[in-house]
């Protein structure tokens, strides 16, 4: 369990310039930990970097060579990487008529750097018997997100990604936890607009909280980290009840129909 390593641990964060990243980026470090900051944004990710005391290494974080490099880069920095929050994503809205580019944007980010991540780091990790990967996914990955089917669809997939990992390697020390909160107050809760409001708005929180969630689970290596219980009953009822739980969804969606 890495809770009790966080002092000496090397941990990157992606996406890390704003949001959930920054957040988590900033309760490791007053951990103790040594942290590497990643994000495209490279003044933002220098910023937190320079918050936390960790290292910057601005970047693509989903393509092959953004990934070889901050791979590369965080190891010269922390001589080898503990954790890896693969946690930078992107919510591109629409349905089966979004455009070609954003449905490709939205797999290279939300899951394919992912892959990309563990190419780099399951080979180590094995060598030495231990590593440790967060993703994050977010509840559209166990439920739906009205309205965004990219990111729907590809949260989807990299939950089945990191079931996948877990699956195939946590008898060889490589633990895997899926982050899936619901809304949280970051400039991608504010770009959903009314919609997201109306679905998220209520019960999102803020990234100090997801932070806070996140270490608490590193105690016990939950699979499924939930900042928002309730998605737990959630996604026990969709998967139990699914045609119930598909007309709630799309009564909701009704209620969306009116103010779009």
């Amino acid at each position: 369990m890495l809770a009790a390593q966080l002092p000496a641990a090397g941990v990157v964060v992606t996406g890390a310039g704003s949001g959930i990243g920054a957040a988590l980026a900033r309760r490791f470090a007053a951990e103790g930990a040594r942290v590497v900051i990643n994000d495209i944004d490279a003044a933002a990710a220098t910023a937190v970097a320079a918050q936390t005391g960790g290292f910057a290494v601005p970047g693509d974080a989903a393509s092959e060579h953004g990934v070889a490099e901050l791979v590369s880069r965080a190891r010269a920095e922390l001589g080898e990487i503990d954790l890896y929050c693969a946690n930078a994503g992107v919510a591109y809205g629409g349905g089966e008529d979004a455009s070609e580019l954003d449905w490709e944007r939205s797999w290279q980010v939300n899951v394919m750097a992912h892959v990309r991540a563990a190419r780099l780091l399951v080979g180590p990790w094995l060598d030495r018997g231990s590593g440790h990967l967060i993703a994050t996914v977010s509840a559209a990955g166990l439920l739906t997100m009205l309205g965004a089917a990219p990111y729907s669809v590809t949260k989807h997939g990299a939950l089945a990604f990191a079931e996948w990992m877990s699956a195939t390697y946590r008898h060889r020390g490589i633990t895997v936890q899926a982050l899936c909160p619901q809304g949280v107050r970051t400039p991608m809760l504010e770009a959903t607009g009314d919609v997201g409001k109306l679905i998220l708005g209520a019960s999102a929180i803020e990234p100090d909280q997801v932070a806070n969630t996140v270490v608490e689970a590193l105690s016990d290596d939950r699979f499924l980290i939930l900042p928002h219980p309730e998605v737990a009953q959630m996604y026990g009822g969709r998967a139990a009840e699914t045609d119930r739980w598909l007309r709630g969804i799309n009564k909701i969606q009704r209620r969306t129909d009116t103010i779009t």
